[in-house]
């Protein structure tokens, strides 16, 4: 099963409350929230994984 990856934007004026990222096995397990951007507002600064 790929890993996932569950994200919340923290920005104020963003309508999106938390996405998942399903990516495969080639990706560096140091693949964070830091290397994505929010698909609604595009920023990267305010994404932070959900620890579960």
């Amino acid at each position: 099963m790929p890993k996932t990856l569950e994200v919340v934007c923290t920005d104020e004026g963003c309508e999106l409350d938390m996405f998942e990222l399903a990516y495969t096995y080639d990706m560096p397990d140091s693949t964070g929230a830091s290397d994505f951007s929010c698909p609604y507002c595009g920023q990267t600064e305010p994404l932070e994984e959900v620890e579960l």
